[in-house]
This record gives C-alpha cells, sequence and structure tokens, in this order.
C-alpha cells in the first residue's frame, strides 16, 4: 500500500458526503501546506514526548517550527493522555498504549486504513485520542468520521483479546482550547457500519454517485475545478 489510501480516515468526512470526490482528488498533485507541515512537527514532537512520558526509547526530532508554543501545548497533550492512561488503570491493571498505530479498516471500507495517533486499550473499554494541532477549524468527536475508521481498525485488532463494549474518541486541539470526547458503543458503531460507512464508500471507490458541495469541500484538492460547488457558489450569489 501507499502512504496514503484512497478513502483515508482523514478524508472521510468528504467522501461520505460527496462519493466521487476521491477519485477526482486523484487528478491532482499531493502539495503539502505550511500549516500541514506545522501540524506534522507537532505530531512528531507528542509521539517522542510521549514515548518519554512511557519510559520508551526516543530520539527527539528537530523542526524548523520548534518554538516555545509549540513546545508548551505538546508537554499539554502528553499530560492529558497520562491521565487517560491512569484511568483506564483504574478498570485495568496493565492497560496497552499504542503511539502513531497503524490501523487496517479495509474490511469495511476498500484498501482503508490510518493512523491513530494514540490507542488506549483496556478491559471493556477502547479509547483513541487525536491531536488536531491546527486552529482554522473546531473539530468535534462527535460522530467523526476519521475516528468512528479508528475505532474499527483498533476493534479489529483488540476486541478479541479484551472485551470491548464501549470506545471513546477525543479531539484534543490545544490552539482551539478544544477538548472533545464522545463515547459509542461497539453495537452502535457497527450499525452506523453497515448502514453508512459500507454503501457510501463502495460507491467511494468506484467513483460513482453525486457530486455534494458542503463543508467538506473546504480541504479538498478538486475544490477549484469541481462544477458542482461552482454552480452551487452561483446559485447562492443569485
Amino acid at each position: 500500500m501507499g502512504k496514503h489510501a484512497l478513502l483515508s480516515a482523514s478524508s472521510s468526512h468528504r467522501w461520505l458526503n460527496c462519493s466521487p470526490s476521491a477519485r477526482l482528488e486523484q487528478e491532482f498533485d499531493d502539495t503539502e501546506s505550511t500549516a500541514a507541515a506545522e501540524g506534522t512537527a507537532a505530531h512528531a514532537l507528542c509521539e517522542h514526548k510521549l514515548k518519554k512520558a512511557l519510559k520508551r526509547r526516543s530520539k527527539k526530532p528537530v523542526s524548523e517550527y520548534d518554538c516555545d508554543e509549540m513546545d508548551a501545548y505538546t508537554d499539554d497533550y502528553v499530560e492529558f493522555v497520562m491521565e487517560a492512561v491512569e484511568e483506564a488503570k483504574q478498570t485495568c491493571s496493565d492497560p496497552l498504549v499504542l503511539i502513531e498505530q497503524r490501523l487496517d479498516f479495509s474490511c469495511y471500507v476498500p484498501e482503508g486504513f490510518g493512523t491513530g495517533d494514540c490507542v488506549i486499550v483496556a478491559d471493556g473499554l477502547l479509547h483513541i485520542i487525536d491531536f488536531k494541532y491546527g486552529q482554522g477549524v473546531l473539530v468535534e468527536a462527535e460522530e467523526n468520521p476519521q475516528m468512528m475508521l479508528y475505532a474499527l481498525g483498533a476493534l479489529r485488532l483488540f476486541d478479541a483479546l479484551y472485551d470491548i463494549e464501549e470506545i471513546s474518541m477525543t479531539i484534543y486541539q490545544p490552539r482551539r482550547d478544544n477538548i472533545s470526547t464522545w463515547t459509542i458503543t461497539v453495537d452502535d458503531l457497527l450499525s452506523w457500519t453497515e448502514n453508512v460507512l459500507k454503501p457510501r464508500a463502495e460507491l467511494a471507490f468506484r467513483g460513482e454517485g453525486e457530486y455534494i458541495p458542503g463543508s467538506w469541500c473546504t480541504f479538498c484538492k478538486a475544490a477549484v475545478k469541481c462544477r458542482a460547488r461552482a454552480e452551487a457558489k452561483l446559485q447562492l450569489a443569485r
């Protein structure tokens, strides 16, 4: 598999709402914005600091984006994760903590996979934490498809071992003072998977369905040349 899945977790908000967009985006080159590069640097620092907090070996990354602000925000993230680990220990003596874990959900989404920033696995409960360094768009955990796909990938790995009944998903977005947590039962997650996710994913993988413009267009690479979006804007102007 390549570095990015066609139907990735991070772009799921887009292809779930506008199924042909995933194939259309393939016609455009990948470009990394300054904000995205800064976010990548922040994630690398989070990974390093969390490994050190868990007494694991790690080499500190060096980046042109290193600054006191990033240092403080990543410290706060690690503190939050370690508090979540301690909470998990209340019901499980030795919870499993995975950092930058590859999560495969290809049995539900063709060739689908993603990377979870932090996954805490304990008896009866799975907690997925996603670090968002961006400050432009507020991200909520409730019914967040990216987090739900990560949850499906984690369930494939650990459900049989830990008998998981509930999944907590947390968006940690420090530059927006946003810590958003949402909990769903495994049964409800699987119901959404069968009724919503799988049919939409199959359409998106084939590049079929209707182009539907909306808030999900914001980070779409094809937005500048999308006829449906242009027509919607023209209608709005009229």
